[in-house]
């Protein structure tokens, strides 16, 4: 397998991209939960599906959308099961994932956001 060739989209870019995939549009608190899930472990769609309770398809739009802005890499997009990483640079950079993460958190209300910031503080 050779070397994944990521697009020079850090620092700056890659900020603004996430705040506006995970913060500005519908949908961006999935993402976040996948982002999540992913900064513990790898996983493919369909653990990501069970894990998260969401639906299979929904899984697959939103790695899509994840992959297709370079927040996420997989070396076997085509295979069957494969496996999603974050992107290395976002990996070197967990606390502009934290800063999101707080401001989402704030921004919704009710149980799943209590169940997200709880999980944070055991986690």
């Amino acid at each position: 397998m050779g070397t994944l060739a990521l697009p020079s989209l850090t620092g700056k870019g890659m900020e603004k991209l996430l705040w506006y995939l995970l913060a500005g549009t519908r949908g961006g608190y999935n993402r976040l939960r996948i982002l999540d899930a992913l900064e513990s472990r790898p996983a493919n769609a369909h653990q990501l599906a069970v894990e998260l309770h969401l639906d299979y398809r929904t899984v697959c739009h939103h790695l899509d959308l994840l992959l297709g802005n370079h927040v996420l890499v997989n070396p076997r997009v085509e295979a069957y099961g494969s496996v999603y990483f974050l992107n290395p640079w976002l990996e070197g950079h967990p606390e502009l994932l934290e800063r999101i993460r707080v401001h989402v958190v704030r921004e919704r209300s009710g149980k799943v956001s209590d169940e997200i910031l709880a999980k944070r503080q055991v986690g």
